[in-house]
């Protein structure tokens, strides 16, 4: 039995020493970056999305509009 419990306070100290390293680890990239790089790359598309419309003053994606304007299309037809 005393085996079983020092074995026990074994594995509880390791996971104490693993779960404070982890939470006090400064170097990995978090959460939040990542969410920013996507929404800085999403906003930047859509500016040179919208720089090609104004360039070339007509549809560039063809088949998108065509289905944005099937959606909103309310008649039926």
């Amino acid at each position: 039995m005393k085996k079983f419990f020092h074995n026990l306070k074994g594995k509880a100290t390791g996971l104490f020493i693993r779960t404070k390293a982890a939470v006090e680890n400064k170097r990995a990239e978090g959460y939040v970056d990542s969410g920013v790089k996507i929404l800085i790359a999403v906003v930047i598309g859509a500016l040179l999305l919208g720089g090609l419309y104004l360039l070339f003053n007509s549809t560039i994606m063809h088949t998108v509009t065509q289905k944005i304007t099937g959606l909103f299309n309310y008649s039926g037809t």
